[in-house]
């Protein structure tokens, strides 16, 4: 993955950790059943954090290949000659 991933995924952390905090702490709804939109909103926020988590490590860590290529041109009795070398690496 590239910094660019890793900055979408801090932006969308960033909006459901949003999302999350006025569900569970800003909406007061009553509703009788299962859904419950406080325990909607805690999970969104925990997965916010997580999504915010992953995207900080995608973006320290992203973007950090490099690669280097050499070629280097001989001349020969016969003709020319081209060698080529590539690396490639992630620091």
């Amino acid at each position: 993955m590239n910094r660019g991933t890793g900055t979408g995924l801090l932006g969308g952390g960033i909006v459901l950790i949003a999302l999350g905090a006025i569900l569970y702490w800003g909406v007061t709804v009553s509703r009788a059943g299962w859904f419950n939109i406080s325990n909607i909103g805690l999970i969104l926020l925990w997965i916010g954090v997580a999504t915010l988590a992953i995207g900080a490590v995608v973006l320290l860590t992203g973007g950090r290949s490099r690669s280097s290529t050499r070629e280097d041109v001989h001349q020969i009795p016969s003709g020319t000659e081209r060698t080529r070398e590539s690396e490639s690496w992630h620091a």
